[in-house]
């Protein structure tokens, strides 16, 4: 199943947290928490402006990103999980 965020939305498969610390202490999953940093999989279109022209997203497909801890909204696509947020709610990219 393929999944086109509309607008202003991206949609972001979360990157997988460390197992253990630098220390070489392994980290059992209740005491994860969720990873603030990302892999774009697709974006919309732009965000409309108010006087009705389109501006192109910043972030495209294959981005690393970071955002919001609580942003967004968290889906199931093909048993994966992955977030949809708006443009707004990501942070910074990766480079």
């Amino acid at each position: 199943m393929a999944i086109r965020p509309l607008h202003d939305r991206v949609l972001i498969q979360r990157v997988k947290e460390e197992e253990k610390t630098k220390g070489g202490i392994i980290i059992p999953d209740t005491a994860k928490e969720k990873p603030v940093e990302g892999k774009v999989i697709a974006v919309g279109s732009g965000k409309i402006l108010e006087d009705g022209s389109v501006r192109k997203l910043e972030v495209k497909p294959g981005d690393r990103v970071l955002f919001g801890k609580y942003s967004g909204q968290e889906i199931k696509v093909d048993g994966q999980e992955m977030v949809i947020l708006r443009e707004d709610d990501i942070v910074g990219i990766v480079e």
